[in-house]
């Protein structure tokens, strides 16, 4: 039996990992969180799991091979929090762990699959995985960007001195279900999910940085996409390397909105400025705490995942959001 190892499993795309592996027979899986924010269970009550481990135990345990011969580790768990400003915690979390879990994974023999960020790129306006795009705007992508570093410097270059597997992804705008526990960190669409429920409309961000209101382009992607994409590398244990997880489709806030609109009210709405005429669309002004520290743009470069050899397509807006405002609809009401 395959055993594998997910860590952050009750966080947003660690439970749909989890999810997407029961999808495929697999339920030896080592559970890795930190459920002191209790509610995030729910992520984890209708998936099989083998055993469950507090992430302050599980570390070290690892390391002393106390769970056996392990497959691979999806390693989600992080403090993804982009205003966090505390940088020891954060280094500490997202760098140090991360790094004591890859000496473990060569010497232990398991694979390692690991979330890095787009927000290694920050300030750049081109998103491909090589040194000279990288512009983190804080705290958070840096300490992503760093262990990408460390990575490169145990793995080469093209990570071909890695006894076994190791895979980056360059997380993008993920957005889907399993993410209600994140609070403000949480999608556009999980938050205007609730805003056309409770105030009967949806809040974008006004104008900023040369864009207009609600045109702020960003690289949306379906948390199944993202899970596809883990479990493709699961099955290529030959490939390895930093990777771009995005659609390679920038699309505005706008059409953010336009979709959660479309699924959600009556007939639809065809576009934003008659979302703002009908009332159901409101520009909020951009919040002086992300100034000089926001993505305005992101797209990501697939060139890499391509030449690796994966082929999965990815869901635009409208049908990703749709599903998922489908999805929310069934388990909160409309």
């Amino acid at each position: 039996m395959t055993r594998v190892v997910v860590t952050g499993a009750a966080g947003f795309i660690g439970s749909n990992i989890v999810k997407g592996l029961n999808a495929r027979g697999i339920d030896d899986i080592v559970a890795v969180d930190d459920l002191t924010q209790g509610d995030k269970f729910r992520n984890l009550a209708d998936l099989q799991i083998a055993d469950y481990v507090d992430a302050a135990d599980f570390y070290a345990l690892f390391a002393q091979g106390g769970f056996g011969k392990v497959e691979a580790v999806f390693h989600e768990g992080a403090c993804s929090d982009t205003m966090e400003q505390d940088g020891k915690y954060m280094m500490a979390n997202n760098y140090g762990v991360s790094c004591s879990l890859f000496a473990s994974c060569q010497q232990r023999g398991a694979r390692l699959l690991y979330a890095s960020s787009a927000a290694v790129y920050g300030g750049s306006d081109t998103f491909r995985e090589t040194p000279e795009f990288e512009r983190p705007l804080n705290v958070y992508g840096y300490s992503k960007l760093l262990f990408d570093q460390r990575m490169r410097r145990e793995c080469g270059n093209d990570f071909r001195s890695a006894s076994h597997q190791v895979v980056g992804f360059r997380y993008f705008n993920v957005y889907g279900p399993r993410e209600q526990h994140k609070g403000r960190m949480a999608s556009v669409a999980f938050h205007q999910f609730n805003q056309l429920r409770e105030q009967g409309k949806v809040k974008l961000f006004g104008e900023y940085g040369g864009y207009g209101p609600g045109e702020q382009t960003r690289d949306f992607v379906f948390v199944d996409d993202v899970v596809a994409v883990n479990l493709w590398f699961f099955d290529h244990p030959e490939k390895s390397g930093i990777f771009n997880l995005g659609t390679g489709r920038a699309q505005p806030f706008n059409d953010v909105a336009l979709a959660v609109l479309d699924a959600l009210h009556p007939g639809g709405v065809q576009d934003a400025a008659t979302a703002v005429d009908l009332g159901l669309l409101e520009y909020i002004p951009f919040p002086d705490a992300l100034r000089g520290k926001y993505q305005c743009y992101t797209q990501a470069d697939l060139s890499a995942l391509r030449q690796a050899g994966c082929d999965h397509a990815f869901a635009d807006v409208a049908t990703g959001v749709g599903q998922y405002m489908r999805e929310l609809q069934r388990h909160f009401g409309a």
